[in-house]
């Protein structure tokens, strides 16, 4: 698996692996994905043998950006690194992917001096994979909020860099 920055040329892909994860990434349009790939603190892909197989997509706090859920974690902490999105492809699950790209974020938060990840988990629709891959991570519960007009509950999370600095 190698971790890499996206370019453009992986945007279909990158869209292509969004679109089969709803609900569990926010539908986004091709246009919007150009607005992330421009505005994103990091876009990150894990490449297994030449194909996108997972993304991450993380982004910096001050951002002229609508989501209800960056603008919580906006509202309350004033540096982090927030998660907007992580997909893998169907074919490359329960392959470390995602455990791939965590482990990458992290580690780009850190040398931001980022002091926190934050990101959300679906409560309704419940996304329990993501949930306990998310405890697994060592990522903590600091509220709850419904979006799409009431017909999804997320779970806000946080995860503290300072308290488990690699030594």
């Amino acid at each position: 698996m190698n971790l890499r920055d996206a370019v453009a040329d992986d945007l279909p892909a990158i869209h292509a692996i969004n679109q089969a994860n709803v609900p569990a990434v926010g539908d986004i349009t091709f246009a919007e994905l150009e607005w992330y790939f421009a505005k994103a603190a990091a876009l990150r892909v894990a490449e297994i043998d030449g194909l996108v197989a997972g993304f991450l997509l993380a982004l910096q706090p001050g951002l002229d950006y609508s989501s209800l859920n960056y603008a919580w974690f906006s509202a309350r902490y004033t540096d982090f690194c927030y998660i907007d999105r992580v997909a893998v492809g169907e074919q490359w699950r329960r392959r470390g992917v995602a455990r791939a790209l965590y482990a990458d974020i992290e580690a780009y938060a850190r040398a931001m001096s980022a002091p926190l990840l934050a990101c959300e988990v679906n409560l309704r629709p419940r996304n329990d994979v993501s949930l306990a891959f998310h405890e697994r991570q060592g990522f903590i519960e600091v509220g709850q909020q419904d979006t799409d007009g009431g017909h999804k509950t997320v779970v806000m999370l946080l995860r503290d860099l300072r308290d488990d600095a690699p030594e």
